[in-house]
């Protein structure tokens, strides 16, 4: 073996060692400013704060309103109704008829507290009700229909000129012109021109001859839903329900509204109103005084 072999390998190894250290030198010094400033990037602590895309906003479903209505208060069952709105918290029209308000003390009471409850929208239903039914003489005497709607009007001091004809289907308002029997076009025409707004209904609850509940409340609900998937309504995605104070007496009548509105409600895709928000009513249309 060469005695100088270990020398030479220690020198050999000492001068690459010197090479390298000044390679790296170099490229450290000389690099790129980008690479420089990549490299001297500082690593984010846990307490950074690292912003993440925003998520997509979830679409809302398309809410749908029901205007519920109540006619011929105040009347038997008319207290079940309020109490039945007042607990569900759902607000709704009340188109009361002026002689009934003055039919009896207890009448009055009545009336009186539906006007402290601010749930409660309190409409024209005329003053006789077509001078007890008599609807072929009424609807044939425009001018006389229309101071029976004006003398309720005065007699309960009704600021807003909301009304509805009774026993007729009738609407009158600045967009929608609907009558249901032709025979009374002649009294809707006066009293739009008198300055009445008319609302008629998308859906009736209908009753029998002894004043009872025709559907179940299983099956208005049906009917609701199939009105608006079918696009039946005057105005889309609004619905005008009519329903009669006097056929919520019995308890069992009573306890079917109580459902009917409860399930409407855990739907979570309706909301309620009162007539007086219906689409195209302006406060001109709405407000006589």
């Amino acid at each position: 073996m060469d005695p100088d072999s270990g020398g030479y390998f220690n020198a050999s190894m000492l001068f690459k060692a010197s090479v390298l250290t000044v390679s790296f030198s170099a490229i450290y010094f000389y690099r790129p400013e980008k690479f420089r400033q990549f490299i001297a990037k500082p690593v984010a602590t846990k307490d950074s704060v690292i912003e993440k895309p925003a998520k997509k906003a979830r679409q809302k479903k398309k809410r749908k309103t029901i205007y519920l209505s109540f006619d011929d208060g105040p009347d038997k069952g008319t207290k079940n109704v309020m109490a039945i709105l007042h607990a569900e918290q759902v607000p709704a029209t009340l188109f009361v008829i002026g002689k009934h308000v003055y039919g009896s003390r207890d009448q009055k009471a009545i009336y009186d507290s539906i006007l402290q409850c601010s749930l409660f929208e309190v409409a024209n239903h005329s003053y006789t009700h077509a001078y007890e039914n008599h609807f072929y003489q009424f609807y044939n005497l425009p001018d006389s229909a229309a101071k029976d709607f004006k003398r309720c009007a005065d007699s309960l001091n009704l600021s807003d000129n909301i009304i509805r004809t009774p026993g007729r289907n009738i609407w009158r308002t600045d967009n929608i012109s609907s009558t249901d029997l032709k025979a009374s076009k002649a009294t809707a025409d006066t009293l739009y021109q008198r300055g009445y707004t008319a609302i008629g209904w998308d859906l009736e609850w209908h009753f029998n001859t002894a004043q009872r509940l025709v559907q179940t409340d299983s099956e208005m609900v049906i009917m609701v839903d199939s009105v608006f998937a079918r696009n039946q309504t005057k105005t889309k995605n609004c619905l005008v329900l009519l329903a009669h104070d006097r056929t919520f007496a019995k308890p069992d009548d009573s306890a079917r509204l109580h459902r009917f509105i409860s399930a409407l409600k855990k739907k979570d895709e309706y909301d309620f109103e009162t007539v007086n928000t219906y689409p195209g009513l302006t406060k001109d249309t709405v407000n006589t005084k």
